[in-house]
């Protein structure tokens, strides 16, 4: 999973724990007790995390939401916050009700706020207040509640997305069977990510006369499909005009097998008045290529321009194409483009198109690596844009005349959201030391004096928790290449001493190990339970170029695990504070195969395995997972097809080898990587003697998401690793 889809990601899970209205508790900012400076689960969980954010037109103000989280209660709540940029001091908590109100949006000028909370039947409605808060009114009315929304430029109209009823459920089929629970199934996709596909998010335009929305048209018309598009997509895939005359949208326009095989999505643009849309990523009379589903969609493509009729302006778009936004002055469109059909971790380009002639450039094309996410400047003829490289995540920009780059800002930090600030840029900061804070940036001055902290959400922990460091370790990779890998300190170090010592597994399996903060696999709990972790940048993971990202697809088995054996070892030889008698091995989702596969290969170096959410049998696999175009991309195809290079160096071929304890994690609404693979690699540990654990979510899907799930899941993992490590 990539950056800009773990940031979407993240939203959703937030707005999936959010209390309902008949919740009674409203759970704020907590300051608990912090035991001896120890960052704990309990610790973790009673932060703030900042969620989306908006800016006033003036720049003068912002108003932004934050999530806190009662352990207790295992419940979220989500509040609303506004903050002026001129005296940073200045908070203002408009939040009033004891359910949550996200979403918040300036309206009207800045005058008001529009925001979405529950209306007396608990579903979220489009509400707006004036900016201090008062005059709260409710604006929309749908019967099945809203996702998100956006006003147009000029106020006169809402896009909005509603989660619609697809397909036929078994009580269509037989009217007197209302309460049979079965599900007949006639096509793929029927699952995805974490639940049965029977609703689709469908995105809809309606008029607004200052208090209540009519005229509600869905955009796609009767056409069958989603957009924005599932799991992970929201209000950023779409996108007004400057004049509020055009919706531009993201629209994967395929379904059944088509759909759950290929990752060709397009942009279209949509005439408000007139209700028509135009494809502004296929050429005129493009039909789609009959392919053989079971082999990889690269065998089959021809990436000098050929794919039949999917060229548009010398451009190859016959992968994602998504997060259309339109110039301040209406003359271009750009969004992020991936080159190849099924390949969902190609790199993510900023395309521009000139509306007037149709032509398309590439901008930051030497930039050798994702553009994540970007806004326009005022000036209609810069972008900035956020990216990795080198295991960093920051803010650079480009033009439209000369398409070359510049970074921005500097530092060990991941930035992760970009909104226009007046002059200066807002932007959300974290790093492995730190949670999410917003900050201002001012593009104009050099990277060691152009940031201002602009929240303080987290002040209270960040000054009475004892964080652990981080710095870089470069090592060789069998092959002569350097890696790098993160080095994370426990709290008052001590060079002279040994510490037991983490692996750390990256999952994606093309997501970067850079500057990220987690509330699960977090760095600095790590170190706070008296770990040091060694972090690799293995072979396929972005921020290192093309080559280096693309190394891992149908070779799972290859230089990806010899680099994390070589970052362990070179780590275990060169620094002298590591314990080479007490290593672990952790890792989730392509970290968690890497740990069953480590399992097998590892030469007795560790003394304990965890893995969470990881593949055991890449033949299972590829048969339960949703997503077909994955599996078909780095697996090369279907195992009945051959590829042994994929499927020999499956971990299940190799448990005759295991010899070590080994924690099994899984939730089984994980549909992504279904339990069975974990209960799998278990249920071998168990046959074999091997000392082994099983922890099982029912409710939790890839992530786990409820707040007494998430402190069962730290205890676990801490009691695991102490008991082989430090007992």
């Amino acid at each position: 999973m990539n950056k800009s889809t773990l940031i979407s990601a993240m939203a959703i899970a937030l707005a999936a724990c959010t209390t309902s209205q008949d919740d009674e508790k409203f759970i704020g900012q907590q300051e608990p007790e912090i035991k001896d400076g120890k960052l704990t689960a309990e610790v973790l969980w009673a932060m703030g995390r900042i969620g989306a954010y908006d800016v006033a037109p003036d720049g003068k103000s912002f108003t932004y939401n934050v999530s806190y989280y009662s352990v207790e209660n295992n419940k979220s709540h989500n509040v609303i916050y506004t903050q002026g940029t001129d005296n940073l001091e200045e908070r203002n908590l408009l939040t009033t009700a004891a359910s949550s109100e996200v979403s918040p949006q300036y309206i009207n000028e800045g005058k008001q706020i529009a925001f979405l909370a529950a209306d007396k039947d608990g579903n979220m409605q489009i509400w707006s207040m004036d900016a201090d808060g008062s005059a709260r009114k409710q604006l929309s009315n749908e019967a099945e509640g809203i996702d998100e929304f956006k006003f147009s430029p000029d106020g006169k109209k809402v896009l909005f997305i509603k989660t619609m009823k697809y397909g036929e459920r078994t009580s269509d089929i037989h009217t007197d069977l209302d309460k049979a629970s079965g599900r007949v199934i006639n096509r793929l996709m029927y699952r995805h990510w974490d639940e049965w596909v029977e609703s689709i998010p469908r995105p809809f335009v309606a008029d607004f006369d200052g208090s209540e929305l009519a005229n509600t048209t869905d955009i796609l018309g009767d056409e069958p499909y989603e957009s924005p598009m599932r799991p992970f997509g929201g209000i950023e895939q779409l996108n007004w005009s400057p004049d509020s005359k055009t919706i531009a949208y993201t629209c994967r326009k395929l379904e059944g097998k088509d759909y759950a095989c290929s990752t060709d999505a397009d942009i279209f643009l949509y005439d408000v008045e007139a209700a028509t849309c135009k494809n502004i990523c296929k050429g005129e009379g493009y039909v789609r290529p009959e392919v053989d589903y079971t082999e990889s969609l690269k065998n089959q493509q021809v990436n000098d321009m050929n794919y039949p009729g999917n060229v548009v302006s010398g451009f190859l778009l016959a992968g994602y194409d998504t997060n259309p936004a339109f110039s301040p002055d209406g003359k271009y469109i750009a969004w992020q483009s991936m080159e190849r059909d099924g390949y969902e971790s190609d790199i993510n380009r900023l395309l521009v198109m000139n509306l007037q002639t149709g032509e398309i450039k590439q901008l930051a094309a030497d930039f050798d690596t994702n553009v994540d996410t970007y806004i326009w400047a005022n000036d209609s003829q810069t972008i900035y844009f956020i990216g990795t490289w080198h295991g960093t995540t920051h803010i650079y920009s480009t033009n439209i005349a000369e398409g070359s780059f510049k970074q921005i800002t500097d530092g060990q930090y991941d930035y992760t959201s970009i909104a226009l600030c007046g002059d200066q840029l807002l932007c959300s900061r974290q790093s492995m030391c730190e949670a999410s804070e917003l900050f201002l940036v001012d593009p104009t001055k050099a990277a060691d004096s152009n940031v201002t902290p602009a929240t303080q959400e987290n002040k209270y922990f960040a000054e009475n928790v004892a964080w652990g460091t981080v710095e870089p370790f470069w090592s060789k990779t069998v092959d002569g290449k350097d890696m790098l890998s993160w080095i994370i300190l426990p709290p008052n170090f001590d060079k002279s001493k040994k510490y037991p010592t983490l692996l750390f597994c990256e999952g994606g399996p093309q997501s970067p190990v850079s500057q990220f903060w987690s509330y699960r696999w977090n760095m600095m709990i790590m170190a706070a339970h008296g770990y040091v972790v060694v972090a690799p940048n293995r072979r396929g993971l972005p921020g290192f170029g093309k080559e280096w990202l693309e190394e891992i697809s149908e070779d799972y088995g290859g230089h990806c695990m010899d680099d994390y054996l070589s970052a362990i070892d070179d780590a275990a030889e060169q620094l002298t504070y590591i314990d080479k008698d007490r290593l672990g091995c952790v890792g989730a989702s392509f970290g968690g195969f890497s740990v069953y596969w480590l399992a097998g290969h590892h030469d007795k170096r560790f003394k304990c395995f965890i893995a969470h959410d990881g593949i055991f049998n890449l033949e299972q696999q590829y048969l339960e997972t949703e997503e077909m175009w994955f599996a078909n991309w780095d697996m090369g195809g279907a195992f009945w097809n051959g590829h042994p290079k994929t499927f020999d160096n499956s971990p299940h071929k190799f448990v005759d080898k295991w010899d070590t304890p080994i924690l099994c994690i899984q939730g089984e609404k994980d549909f992504r990587i279904v339990s069975s693979q974990a209960m799998s690699a278990f249920n071998a540990a168990q046959l074999r003697n091997i000392p082994s654990q099983l922890l099982i979510f029912p409710d939790e899907n890839h992530w786990v998401l409820k707040p007494q799930n998430g402190v069962l899941w730290q205890r676990t993992y801490f009691a695991w690793l102490d008991k082989w490590l430090k007992d």
